[in-house]
């Protein structure tokens, strides 16, 4: 009874033992992934580095060459609510989730939508926004087109920017239509303004304002959008910690109406127009 006794009392001791080293190293590893986030690599550094790329109104340079745009404004308030500088990193769309992945960045903030397989690769943040495609057409080529099932023909052609949802969406809606696809949004829309292609895929508000801007070359033959789909913050995987700060910065903004007044001005205004022409 007695050794059965001891016994009994060493194998507790061994297991609270074990308790206290898996403890302690499962701390370990906690503080160590805490202290490899992004957030707090961001807060060491002083700089947030944002991937993105030039899409209208999004993100693209003034007279003076300065980046402006909604994207802009909101990488540019999320650096200033940290306490940080914000870099951004221009960056072609096509590689921008590799550039990601490797490094090149901490984080894509450009209008990028949330899709399952981008999300094999990424995570996402809640969304921010929400967008959808819209389509511009030319009026000389496309003239009396006024839907879909109007381009969705072979000897139609369909520009879209490289890597974009535009390319889903427009194989999608319109499988029969031949699609040309282009590195730079200004590529995409000179191939529409020099007479090469019907129309131009691209998510709102940017087809609209080619529209206006060359009202005797195009014109929107579809009101408003024909997809919708929600808008993200990229980082990479196996950050939680930064994920959620994403997220509840997000949330807090939203609350606030600071983003919706933003994406106001970008979207529904033309009152930004004369710093870029």
């Amino acid at each position: 009874m007695i050794l059965l006794t001891k016994y009994r009392l060493m194998l507790l001791g061994l297991c609270a033992l074990i308790f206290m080293i898996s403890s302690a190293h499962a701390e370990t590893i906690q503080q160590q992934l805490t202290n490899q986030s992004v957030v707090e690599q961001m807060l060491k550094r002083g700089v947030v580095r944002v991937g993105m790329d030039t899409f209208v109104p999004w993100a693209m340079k003034d007279k003076t060459g300065k980046l402006v745009g909604f994207e802009i404004d909101v990488a540019t308030r999320f650096a200033e609510d940290m306490g940080v500088k914000v870099e951004f990193v221009p960056t072609k769309w096509s590689g921008i989730i590799p550039a990601l992945l490797t490094g090149k960045f901490d984080v894509i903030i450009g209008g990028m939508g949330i899709l399952p397989k981008r999300n094999l690769k990424v995570n996402f943040s809640i969304p921010y926004d929400y967008s959808g495609m819209s389509i511009v057409a030319n009026k000389k080529l496309a003239a009396g087109f006024s839907s879909l099932e109007d381009f969705n023909k072979k000897e139609v052609v369909i520009a879209a920017k490289l890597g974009t949802t535009a390319v889903m969406a427009s194989k999608k809606s319109m499988p029969n239509a031949t699609l040309r696809l282009f590195e730079s949004e200004a590529q995409v829309y000179q191939e529409l303004l020099n007479g090469r292609a019907h129309a131009v895929v691209e998510s709102a508000p940017t087809p609209a304002y080619y529209s206006l801007k060359y009202p005797d070359k195009l014109f929107l033959p579809i009101s408003g959008t024909f997809t919708k789909e929600p808008i993200g913050f990229a980082l990479r995987k196996g950050d939680p910690d930064s994920l959620n700060y994403f997220n509840n910065w997000i949330g807090y903004v939203m609350a606030e109406g600071w983003l919706q007044e933003r994406k106001q001005y970008w979207f529904e205004t033309r009152d930004w127009e004369d710093q870029i022409q």
